[in-house]
């Protein structure tokens, strides 16, 4: 799967990701410090599924219409240390396999998804 990690993704998500098998790039790697809207336009031109925990995405993607229907996945769990974020994203990305096209949200205890326009 093709994924790009928003630069607030932990590194040991990302190697355990890469591990997996993905084709994972990592704003905090080679595009430090731009913005949101940057960050979206680049999963957009790349076809790859932003991975973030950033809420602010979403504003983007819904209110101000900006494309995003490579999709987005936004983390909304408890993260008591980056090992236990790598184990649910890994968990969590490898039970679906139809990402692109929503707005996902990862919870503790479940997964929403909503089409995005």
């Amino acid at each position: 799967m093709r994924l790009l990690a928003n630069e607030n993704f932990p590194l040991d998500a990302v190697l355990a990701l890469r591990e997996n098998g993905h084709d994972i790039a990592w704003i905090r790697e080679d595009a430090r410090g731009i913005n949101d809207k940057q960050v979206l336009e680049r999963g957009q031109n790349e076809g790859r599924i932003l991975i973030t925990f950033d809420k602010d995405i979403g504003e983007l993607a819904f209110r101000s219409k900006l494309p995003a229907t490579s999709g987005v996945i936004l983390f909304r769990i408890s993260a008591p240390s980056s090992q236990h974020v790598a184990q649910v994203t890994v968990q969590a990305i490898a039970s679906r396999t139809d990402w692109v096209g929503h707005f996902s949200v990862i919870e503790d205890n479940r997964i929403r998804m909503t089409p995005l326009p």
